[in-house]
């Protein structure tokens, strides 16, 4: 299908009037009219398209994108609310409570407040913690908003109402409602009304008592640009004045409900309270005009961990590689390894909380760990950094979170990132070498890493460029990471001074001063520099030329401090890899590329380990 108008199914209840006629243009007989369902697959009210079918109907599976088209039930209802009355206090279940009880999903919700007289406002969760008896009571006594907090409302402001928590829209609110796609409400007071055939209308006490959460509520707060983040549905708000482009993908549909303004997306009209649903895997749209739109997709998230010798990095991305939020703690090695997986536990939880988000929105962690790694059993077998041997970390760190987790190298998941969502993201087949300390890499075949037996392989820093050559850190001699990481570049720079007192490279006054770039720094002026990375580029391009000829990848990806060199580093290496590769130009051209995301490769392949 393509980019079309929503056309929405509305609602009489009682507490309705006639805003949405007046404020948002609805064109309905219905009086009062309460609601307006924008985008429903719900069988209590279904969306239709202009040709009057409904859009379930028309939606295929790649239209919905695959977040949404995977889950049993479709996620997200979005609703437009009109309160001339305030409505019941009532609460929502949980998926848990109403799958059991109800053959349903719960409901979390979120509220745009598009519109509020003066004094409006909202009754949301309890001021402090109460007891099951002092909940009973209040329902009971009809003293139950005493309970409660009133937040008086404007429009622009957002708030997020988790199942289990009790609340109401009092009267004179107008709001866009974006929530699981459910219709299940248990009312626990009322007001005293009577239906239209002059009945009170029923209340649910006992199953509202049974799914209230009785904590003192505290609003979510989610990072900039998000209005509302769970596994059901990921709201941001567009603030639009001229024209601009937004990418779609094959994840997720986009629906955009204009609370305001007007304008067009792909050249299908809009005005305030309509709502556009864009399939996914469109491209890039063209949204024109000015006003304000709600923009919800269906995102799935999760925990990406790189654990260092010193410090444990993590965040929370989603599956478009967007970092919602990351942080990072000290990795405290020195307490053994079970007092590092508490360590990551708790990093864990500090994660969600800052992100808004519940751990049953989460996919899971992925972890990228330093040493040599059994993925698929979740140990690590051996690691020198940690000094650990044979630790089953995954096991621990679910027992910990309740998460799963999988594991993998930490150079192996630094590859992945770059190949999913960094520079490799145009390419099938990379492979990514690590110039630090040491010599690192992995090896990504069709987007999925390539480990070796038992996770073992792709050690491309320890396979021998120099026979009998230099003392390498794991025991062999001649080997690539002993000539072209920036520990073997410092080496041999230092080398070079003491070999050439008469060289510029003295002026940075003392030999301890070098690092990885003194010796490119003075390269253009100074031969004795000149030869050191002249020698540094030719052993990196034969380890280079190896990688090319045994495996032929579309492109290598280099990585490490050694690479803020950019040009100066990728131009004579691709001169000289063109000389050395097998079949020179009558074969496939393997690229050369700089790494993009820096600190953060490990952090996002890591949490690509659990993408499928």
């Amino acid at each position: 299908m393509k980019t079309e108008k929503l056309y929405p199914e509305y609602k009489n209840y009682i507490w309705g009037g006639e805003r949405l006629a007046t404020s948002l243009g609805k064109r309905t007989d219905i009086r009062p009219v309460a609601e307006s369902w924008e985008l429903s697959f719900h069988k209590d009210g279904l969306t239709r398209l202009a040709n009057g079918e409904t859009l379930k109907d028309a939606a295929a599976r790649e239209d919905l994108g695959a977040n949404a088209a995977n889950m049993d039930i479709f996620p997200v209802l979005i609703k437009f609310i009109d309160a001339a009355r305030d409505l019941s206090v009532q609460v929502h279940p949980s998926d848990s409570y109403a799958l059991k009880n109800e053959s349903s999903l719960g409901k979390t919700e979120m509220w745009y407040i598009v519109e509020a007289d003066e004094g409006a406002g909202i009754y949301l969760g309890l001021k402090e913690t109460v007891s099951p008896e002092q909940l009973a009571s209040a329902i009971e006594e009809e003293r139950l908003t005493e309970l409660l907090n009133f937040i008086p409302v404007k429009s622009g402001e957002c708030y997020f109402i988790p199942a289990g928590t009790v609340h109401a829209i009092c009267r004179g609110c107008l709001i866009a409602e974006i929530q699981q796609n459910s219709n299940i409400t248990y009312r626990v007071y009322d007001w005293g009304r009577r239906d239209k055939d002059g009945n009170p209308r029923p209340l649910h006490i006992e199953k509202a008592r049974a799914v209230a959460d009785l904590n003192k509520f505290s609003q979510r707060k989610f990072p900039e640009g998000y209005l509302g983040i769970s596994r059901y549905f990921t709201v941001r708000e567009l603030s639009l004045s001229g024209e601009l482009e937004h990418p779609t993908d094959k994840g997720s549909f986009v629906c955009l409900t204009a609370v305001s303004g007007e304008g067009s997306v792909d050249g299908v009209p809009f005005s305030a309270g309509d709502s556009i649903f864009v399939p996914a895997g469109e491209g890039a749209i063209k949204i024109i005009g000015k006003g304000k739109l709600l923009m919800t997709s269906i995102r799935k998230y999760y925990v990406g961990i790189d654990l260092g010798g010193t410090f444990i990095k993590g965040g929370i991305v989603d599956d478009l590689g967007n970092i919602i939020t990351e942080a990072k703690v000290p990795t405290g090695a020195e307490g053994g390894a079970d007092a590092v997986a508490e360590n990551i536990a708790s990093l864990v939880s500090e994660l969600i909380r800052s992100s808004g988000l519940e751990s049953s929105d989460l996919e899971g962690i992925g972890m990228g760990v330093p040493g040599m790694i059994d993925s698929e059993k979740g140990e690590v077998v051996y690691s020198n950094n940690l000094g650990w041997e044979h630790f089953m970390i995954s096991d621990k760190v679910e027992a910990l979170t309740g998460l799963r987790v999988k594991i993998a190298n930490d150079a192996n998941v630094a590859a992945l990132g770059e190949a999913r969502f960094g520079c490799g993201k145009d390419y099938k087949t990379t492979v990514f070498l690590t110039l630090g300390t040491g010599v690192g890499g992995g090896i990504v075949i069709d987007g999925k890493l390539y480990e070796g037996n038992r996770s073992a392989g792709a050690e491309m820093g320890h396979s021998v460029i120099v026979a009998g050559g230099e003392r390498c850190t794991c025991g062999r001699r001649g080997c690539l990471e002993a000539y072209a990481s920036a520990t073997a570049l410092i080496r041999d720079t230092r080398r070079a001074m003491e070999a050439h007192p008469e060289s510029e490279l003295w002026k940075i006054g003392s030999i301890e001063n070098v690092n990885g770039k003194t010796a490119f720094d003075y390269k253009d002026t100074d031969p004795t520099a000149r030869a050191v990375v002249d020698n540094y580029l030719e052993m990196l391009t034969v380890g280079i030329a190896n990688i090319a000829n045994e495996l032929r990848p579309e492109a290598i990806i280099l990585g490490g401090g050694v690479c803020a060199q950019g040009k100066a580093l990728t131009e004579p290496l691709t001169r000289l890899l063109a000389r050395e590769i097998h079949g020179g130009d009558l074969g496939p051209k393997v690229e050369i590329l700089i790494a993009t995301l820096g600190n953060s490769a490990g952090l996002l392949g890591a949490a690509t380990l659990l993408m499928e």
